[in-house]
């Protein structure tokens, strides 16, 4: 089956930077913005993308993430001539396929890769905050007969947490440096990249057993080939959310610039989710909210401020949530006061107990059990 273009969609890093969020969850399955999922913005990007043949490269924790996205039917991707393909590590008589770096992860499957004869491959992570057409870059790739492109974008934080791309007047790319402590140049690499398939074969083909990572690895060498590599510069919200405060304030946007990602725009790259058979939720007589959003399922009967609540959440009389992320299946005892907290799933904070931080603080069971604010069942 002929195809001009599949995804592959790396999921199965681990998260570390995440602490707790990413114990027991591959970080593409942790939630965003109340009723999303990390993995929703590439599965909603390659839908508004027609882009219908993906294969999902996982490896930590992979469960979770593969009940929810299963035939990808939410993203209407559950197509017969192509559609979702989980992509797991295996055992072969070469040995066990255990997933060293990006480009190590491709690497072990490529024989899918070649089932569907692509003219391009597009290389995506499953974590980051975006909203995107893929096609635009796809065309301008082809356009340009370039062997690579690279979506590269101007962070607002430390380039050093990048990999960095200095472009010529053309937007070639002539140098690339993966976390530099002096970047030479001012876009960074968004992890987003299109292969022509016979050049993605020959650099991973040809790669040392150490040459395992796209940005470490397979573009500094590529460069170093001659082989030609464009940048795509991408102008709007893009955020990579690997460490627990930038997770926290990507989500923070949602409420203070709801411009940035307008996930209230219905008609232009709309965000599609898996719903849940939740009644509406309910702000009682006596609660207060202000400046926040609400999922389906939860009781407000305390306040609620520049907060984030998501699904069968329970805020009793009297307690106060500031500039906090609750989790789902959480309850918040009367009297309670948390600020600058990430509440995660399934924690019971007991009545009068006080969370206040002046910074962002996971909070879960275990934490509460050893402050004494919390109970086991």
């Amino acid at each position: 089956m002929k195809k001009r273009v599949i995804a592959m969609v790396l999921v199965g890093g681990r998260g570390t930077r995440l602490g707790p969020i990413t114990k027991f969850t591959a970080k593409p399955a942790v939630s965003f913005g109340g009723k999303y999922k990390l993995i929703d913005f590439v599965l909603s990007n390659l839908t508004n993308s027609r882009i219908n043949t993906v294969g999902i490269v996982t490896q930590y924790e992979p469960h979770e993430l593969m009940q929810y996205i299963q035939r990808g039917a939410t993203w209407d991707l559950d197509s017969s001539d192509g559609g979702i393909h989980f992509l797991t590590p295996y055992t072969s008589y070469e040995g066990d396929n255990w997933q060293k770096g990006t480009a190590h992860a491709i690497l072990q499957h490529l024989r899918f890769i070649k089932e569907y004869n692509p003219d391009y491959v597009l290389i995506l992570s499953g974590d980051h905050v975006y909203k995107m057409n893929y096609q635009p870059m796809i065309d301008a790739h082809e356009k340009s007969l370039a062997d690579i492109t690279i979506a590269a974008f101007k962070p607002h934080d430390n380039l050093s947490r990048y990999g960095v791309l200095t472009l010529d007047e053309e937007n070639r790319v002539i140098n690339f440096e993966e976390k530099p402590d002096q970047p030479k140049g001012e876009y960074a690499s968004m992890g987003i990249y299109v292969f022509k398939t016979k050049c993605l074969e020959e650099v991973l083909k040809d790669a040392l057993s150490e040459d395992i990572d796209f940005g470490k690895n397979i573009i500094p060498k590529a460069l170093k080939e001659g082989r030609m590599i464009k940048s795509y510069p991408f102008d709007h919200y893009f955020r990579d959310v690997g460490t627990i405060e930038s997770l926290y304030e990507a989500n923070m946007d949602l409420i203070h610039h709801p411009e940035y990602l307008k996930i209230h725009d219905y008609k232009t790259l709309p965000l599609f989710t898996k719903s849940q058979d939740l009644p509406p939720h309910h702000i009682a007589a006596k609660a207060k909210v202000r400046n926040s959003l609400i999922s389906d399922g939860s009781l407000i009967m305390g306040h609620v401020n520049e907060s984030i609540i998501s699904s069968n959440v329970l805020i009793n009389h009297d307690a106060n949530i500031d500039q906090s992320l609750i989790l789902s299946h959480t309850k918040i005892g009367e009297g309670a006061k948390l600020k600058n907290c990430i509440l995660l799933e399934n924690t019971f904070v007991l009545p009068n107990t006080e969370l206040i931080f002046d910074e962002v603080t996971v909070i879960d069971n275990d934490v509460l059990w050893a402050l004494g604010g919390g109970q086991h069942d």
